[in-house]
């Protein structure tokens, strides 16, 4: 967790990381946490280092979408879903390697939202 406090004030402008801002399923309560993010061509892919059970992930599925910091600008993503990619695709090289090494196949996608 005291990773997590460095890290989310360096990942929205380093590339490659962003924050995930959502909101508590039960306390209501707004949480950041910070994520490894993938840009595709409608949105995001999140690699679920955590887990696809972690509480975050469940938060923005109930939600339906969440913000996400990332390389200086605020995005609104929508339609949450969860994708197991034992493959990787479409992910650097180098970044691909660090997640099979960390054994990390679950990503959560999310579609940016293009309302104002």
């Amino acid at each position: 967790m005291g990773l997590n406090r460095v890290t989310r004030h360096i990942a929205p402008s380093v590339p490659g990381l962003g924050v995930v801002v959502h909101r508590g399923r039960r306390s209501g309560r707004i949480y950041e946490t910070p994520v490894n993010v993938f840009p595709t061509p409608d949105g995001v892919r999140i690699a679920l280092t955590y887990g696809a059970d972690s509480d975050w992930v469940k938060n923005v599925l109930a939600a339906g979408g969440c913000q996400l910091r990332t390389r200086g600008r605020t995005l609104s993503l929508t339609n949450p879903r969860l994708a197991h990619d034992p493959k990787r695709r479409d992910i650097r090289p180098i970044e691909r390697q660090i997640l099979r090494l960390l054994r990390v196949a679950d990503f959560l996608a999310l579609d940016e939202s293009r309302e104002c």
